[in-house]
Order: C-alpha cells, then structure tokens, then sequence
C-alpha cells in the first residue's frame, strides 16, 4: 500500500518561493488503480515525480508497505517497488532496445520475453529489438518502449505519466489492455495520471488535482458525476490528438 501525507514542493523562482503542491494526502491500495486527473499544471506530473524521487519534497512523507521512502535515492525506491514511466521518456544513444529492458528487468530476459514485452504495446520485436534508443525513433515508439520496461519488472505500483501521450489509437487501445490485465491480477497497484475517458473510467478511485492541491478524491461512481468539464479531454479532442491533427 502507498501511502502519501502532506506532501508539499516548492521552487525558488527570480528569488521568491513558488508552491506547486500545498499538503497532498492520499493512498493506493494494494491491487487498485487510482487516476490522477485535473487541468493542465495543476501539479499532477509532480507528484509522479516525487513519488519516484527525482524531485525532493519540501515537506511530507512517502510511505511503501509501511516503509518510509522519502529520503531515498530514485534506485532505492525502484529497489523497493516503485516502476515509473515518463511522460517524455529519455532516449540513451548507443543502448539497444534489449539490453534497456534488460537493465529494467534487473536481469537477462531471453529473447522469447523481450519479444513479448514489446508485442505488449504494440511494436513488433524484430524490428526493434536491435535497435537503438535515439533520436531515429519516434516519440510514441519511445513511450511504447518505456512502458515495456516498466512491465518487464514486478512492482509493488506502477506509476504511469500521461501513457496516451504521443501515440496512436490502436497502440493506445494495446495498452489499455495490458492496464487492465495488470487490474485484474491485483498484483500491482496502478497510477495513472491522465485526461484520457477510457483511462479514467478504467479507475477504482479518481483523484482531481487543481493548482497544486487536492480538489476531490473518490470513487468512480461518485467521482464521475461530479467532475468538471474542464477536468477531462472531451472525447473528440483526444481522437484528434491521436491522429496528430
């Protein structure tokens, strides 16, 4: 079980402080999938990255099974069950596809497994297996190559950034599939953070951050009676996003 307690960040802007969260408190339950959702810069993204602890909170703690994390280093957090996928993942020239899901699995995958991870979200492994992580592939297949990393490990909760970002329809509609196959083991627990309908109606429980605070949490039932047209995509703009219109 994660547990989050009045989490806070700041920065320091032209010599003033500036709050991006103010005191966020939640938890995802073992097996459930929370969806983060809310206007653009509200602070979702941080959270996601404090979380994983490649930003350091100002104040708060982050809790894992019991075990506090927050002072942790981002492979110590990995190390104790957290797997992160970016909203623009880094690309790392000279390093083949395999051996970066290797390197996400914590051990030597054999050729049957890397094929399937990629087959997970879409891509087909002769064509991507050699290849290398850089500036040739695309920005979706770079998302789709993440994700396969993040599935190529057993987390305690999978942590997911805007995972429809940046790629097609059909490859979107792979990964729905593997969320929900993920969902339905309750093995993991899932974070999404997403604007995507499909995504959120997938969720057991909706939380809405607006500037830098927790608006609403709940239930989806509840949650998506109440929420704000503002919170979510309309339908459409997604399917265009999608095409790259």
């Amino acid at each position: 079980m994660l547990q989050v307690e009045h989490l806070s960040y700041e920065v320091t802007e032209g010599g003033s402080r500036q709050t991006i969260l103010q005191d966020v408190s939640f938890d995802v339950k073992d097996g459930e999938m929370l969806v983060i959702t809310g206007p653009n810069g509200g602070g979702k993204s941080t959270i996601a990255k404090l979380l994983m602890g490649i930003y350091e909170a100002s104040e708060g703690k982050i809790l894992l099974d019991g075990n506090n994390l927050s002072d942790m280093s981002i492979d110590e957090r990995a190390n104790a069950g957290i797997g992160f996928a970016f909203q623009q993942p880094p690309r790392f020239k000279g390093m083949t596809v395999e051996r970066f899901l290797n390197l996400a699995a914590g051990e030597k995958l054999g050729g049957k497994v890397c094929c399937e991870l990629l087959g997970n979200v879409g891509l087909c492994a002769k064509d991507y297996i050699h290849r290398e992580i850089d500036g040739t592939l695309s920005g979706g297949e770079m998302k789709r190559i993440e994700i396969a990393s993040v599935l190529a490990k057993k987390h305690k909760i999978c942590i997911f950034d805007e995972p429809e970002a940046g790629i097609d329809l059909w490859s979107f509609s792979m990964l729905v599939k593997q969320f929900e196959k993920i969902h339905e083991s309750k093995k993991e627990s899932l974070l999404l953070i997403s604007h995507q309908e499909r995504i959120i109606r997938m969720a057991d429980r909706i939380m809405v951050i607006r500037d830098g605070r927790v608006e609403a949490c709940g239930p989806k039932t509840e949650m998506l009676k109440t929420l704000a047209l503002d919170t979510m995509e309309s339908p459409a703009c997604i399917r265009r996003e999608e095409r790259g219109e």
